[in-house]
């Protein structure tokens, strides 16, 4: 009898310090410093106002990309925020397609409907001067040319989004609404873009 009282208070001690254990690891897990995640940013917005707004600035040109934001984050790498429009390429020359070597883009499509082409190679590409808009502002070091041959082809449209990898010739062979226009994320690990730009 008097061993059982005593494997009964064993136990009982056994639950109470596990139980205290958690408690305490519970305790100082909740209360451990935050240096662990500094430093901290601040967010950035760009409105759909304002994205609207410079899409209609440049309605009536063919092709129009505009970048509105590059932001440092944490002085670790860049992310760029553009808004680029295309006009429907029947009867105009579509253009060709480009590359860049740094930057990964990501494409939401906003409205319209287009083909657009990814991999493959630019026929007859040449670098971008280094001091053009392109290059100081937009995508950093590229490449571009005519048309890309042995690519993927696929349809896009509104909330349609594509991740197109330095490196990654692109372009769109067909536009078929009366405009394509479409928001670009712009990542920047090597931070060739200019941090703290705001478009005009």
């Amino acid at each position: 009898m008097k061993r059982a009282s005593g494997l009964a208070f064993l136990f009982a001690l056994f639950v109470l310090t596990g139980s205290g254990v958690r408690v305490q690891a519970q305790t100082t897990a909740q209360t451990a410093p935050t240096s662990a995640h500094l430093p901290r940013g601040s967010a950035t917005d760009v409105s759909g106002a304002e994205i609207k707004a410079d899409i209609q600035k440049t309605a009536t040109a063919p092709v129009s990309d505009q970048q509105l934001r590059v932001v440092s984050i944490n002085g670790e790498y860049n992310v760029g925020v553009g808004v680029v429009h295309r006009a429907k390429t029947e009867g105009r020359n579509p253009g060709g397609g480009i590359e860049h070597s740094q930057i990964t883009e990501v494409y939401h499509i906003i409205e319209g409907n287009g083909t657009l082409v990814t991999g493959g190679t630019i026929e007859n590409p040449k670098e971008s001067p280094a001091d053009s808009s392109v290059v100081k502002v937009l995508n950093g070091p590229s490449s571009g040319g005519g048309v890309i041959q042995n690519g993927v082809s696929r349809k896009v449209g509104p909330g349609d989004v594509v991740i197109i990898p330095p490196n990654t010739p692109h372009w769109f062979s067909e536009i078929t609404s009366e405009q394509i226009a479409y928001l670009v994320i712009r990542i920047d690990p090597h931070q060739v873009l200019p941090a703290g730009y705001v478009g005009k």
